[in-house]
């Protein structure tokens, strides 16, 4: 009888830490991280490192594939592409957030992945020793900073966000966040706006970006804000030149962020009163509602 509890007790045990889709998947993308890194301290040819990398991608797109299940939203793509963009630490496009992107590169797009999936990113990044990379654990908290859009879904640019939409959260949906922002890689009036939005529904999450539509309109304004501040950091970067001043170009660089900062807060604090801002409270609102199944 002990021996029958015991084969019992051992299968039960086997069954409860039996390894996830989830687990599987990223023991297999460590795995293959690893293997890229070894292959890159080996001076290992650039041709067979990409055609590896290329390789590893391939089969990660396969596992997320399978483990997402199919992907049905209204005007993207049911097929998507492995959001990852590489697998060596030192390209750009590494660490990005695990999932499957359905939309093309210039368009509308969306990245497919779970909680789990967001979750372990996350606490990936919690771990970071530099404070630019550095994420909370909490998804809640994390989706309210603009780093967690430029490290999940972004590779070559930065998002800076403008704005937060009030959305209605779509019936069956657990959480719906909608964001207006702008991806660049230096400061300064950026119009190119993007309509971001996270639908969490059960164990899905998914994180939409799409032009703004219509476009932002110029705010004079706004733009004087940031002539304004440029023209003191450009003062500023001129005397530091002169004077081969460390602590003066310091200066000038915080003139031009602080200046960025307040460019895209006016711009934040006039928009809703736009005869443009309904229109894109709706796209907003519409990209939510189909996120979740409408």
């Amino acid at each position: 009888m002990r021996l029958v509890w015991t084969v019992m007790f051992a299968l039960a045990s086997s069954a409860a830490f039996a390894a996830t889709p989830e687990d599987d998947y990223i023991a297999a993308r460590d795995k293959a991280i690893a293997a890229i890194a070894a292959m890159d301290s080996a001076n290992t040819p650039v041709e067979t490192l990409d055609a590896a990398n290329e390789k590893a991608r391939a089969d990660l797109e396969t596992r997320l594939n399978a483990l997402l299940g199919p992907f049905t939203v209204k005007d993207f793509p049911a097929t998507g592409t492995i959001n990852l963009e590489s697998l060596s630490s030192s390209d750009v496009g590494f660490g990005m957030l695990d999932g499957l992107r359905h939309g093309t590169e210039d368009g509308p797009s969306i990245v497919a992945s779970t909680r789990g999936l967001v979750e372990r990113w996350l606490q990936s990044r919690a771990a970071e020793t530099d404070a630019d990379l550095k994420l909370p654990t909490s998804f809640d908290a994390a989706l309210k900073l603009d780093a967690f859009y430029t490290q999940a879904i972004g590779s070559d640019a930065a998002f800076t966000g403008t704005l937060d939409f009030k959305l209605k959260t779509p019936e069956g949906a657990d959480m719906a966040i909608a964001r207006l922002g702008g991806w660049a890689q230096d400061v300064g009036p950026n119009y190119d706006q993007e309509v971001v939005v996270t639908v969490v529904k059960g164990n899905s999450v998914l994180i939409a970006e799409a032009p703004a539509t219509p476009a932002i309109p110029k705010i004079a304004a706004c733009d004087a804000v940031w002539t304004a501040a440029d023209a003191a950091a450009q003062k500023l970067a001129k005397q530091a030149t002169d004077e081969s001043d460390e602590t003066t170009s310091d200066a000038a660089n915080a003139a031009w962020t602080k200046g960025d900062n307040d460019f895209r807060a006016c711009l934040g604090k006039s928009l809703p009163a736009d005869a443009a801002f309904p229109t894109l409270l709706a796209q907003a609102q519409s990209l939510a509602d189909h996120m979740a199944g409408k």
